[in-house]
């Protein structure tokens, strides 16, 4: 008799320990949906791999969704994971303002929503990016006063992308007060293929300018436009009057830097660390907690020819 209560205890015993051991299991299946229109973007499929990574160490599935720059599909595959029920989405660099509808209705669904360089809004649970107006501040005034402050400038932009509107708000804030320096042209950066449109379009401006000291400088609001820029500039035959400056820190930028090329100084961004900060936050809400902040930073640094020297 004794024997066999041993026995049943045991085997509830077991059955508890098991049971424990399988929703601990469960708990660790999460699916996560990372949406975003620009894994074309060096940058953006750097940060995103980067999450993959660190989302496997987890046990964590990854569904990576690329809209190639559409925003209208990107709104309707993120509609598609919240009626698939994913435990999570993160947007990769997609402006959240264009997706507010979709954000409700995650959030009425119970599902995070989460901004990997994305900017935030009300209903996004935070955003992990840098800090995009001292970002451009630095590179910026280091620009400015690379020329003098005084000149003319041409400015490519891509204002759907949050990142890139702050850094263009500190532009025309800093220019308010250099009235020396003049806007000549802003050219919104097609994406994809952002290296191909900023040279093509660089290349038009420079025959619409063909005098020399008529452009002194070229502001990119991040590397890949500053590198087609650079390019255009080179194959002119004008790189000794133009100065060119990005934001992101690519090996390419970095390597134009180096060589002594128009291309004078980038930001470094740690895309890396952002996909490390959004799995951590991503544990914080599957265990209940709430994230550390709304909105929290990589590092950043200037890098210029006499850094890298």
């Amino acid at each position: 008799m004794v024997k066999n209560v041993g026995k049943v205890l045991w085997l509830v015993f077991l059955c508890v320990l098991v049971g424990t051991l399988i929703s601990a299991a469960w708990a660790q299946e999460k699916t996560i949906a990372m949406l975003t229109p620009y894994l074309a973007s060096v940058t953006t499929n750097q940060m995103i791999k980067a999450f993959e990574e660190e989302a496997k160490k987890k046990g964590w599935n990854v569904i990576t969704i690329d809209t190639k720059g559409d925003f209208a599909a990107l709104a309707s595959r993120m509609e598609d994971m919240i009626a698939r029920k994913v435990d999570a989405i993160v947007l990769g660099m997609a402006d959240p303002v264009q997706l507010k509808d979709q954000i409700k209705k995650a959030n009425e669904a119970n599902i995070p929503v989460l901004g990997g360089d994305a900017g935030w809004i009300p209903g996004v649970a935070c955003n992990v990016t840098s800090n995009n107006y001292v970002m451009s501040a630095m590179m910026t005034t280091y620009l400015f006063n690379a020329i003098g402050l005084e000149g003319n400038i041409v400015v490519f932009t891509h204002r759907p992308h949050h990142g890139v509107r702050k850094r263009t708000r500190i532009l025309e804030a800093i220019l308010e007060e250099n009235p020396n320096i003049k806007v000549i042209t802003e050219h919104h950066v097609q994406v994809p293929g952002p290296i191909e449109d900023a040279r093509k379009a660089m290349e038009s401006i420079l025959i619409a300018n063909p005098q020399p000291g008529s452009i002194k400088a070229v502001w990119a609001a991040w590397d890949e436009p500053a590198i087609g820029a650079t390019q255009a500039i080179i194959a002119a035959g004008r790189e000794k009057e133009i100065v060119v400056a990005g934001i992101d820190g690519t090996s390419q930028a970095i390597e134009l830097i180096k060589k002594g090329s128009p291309l004078i100084a980038t930001v470094s961004q740690d895309f890396v660390a952002m996909a490390k900060i959004l799995v951590e936050q991503l544990e914080r809400i599957f265990a209940g907690q709430a994230p550390t902040s709304i909105e929290i930073y990589a590092p950043s640094e200037l890098i210029t020819r006499e850094s890298l020297e």
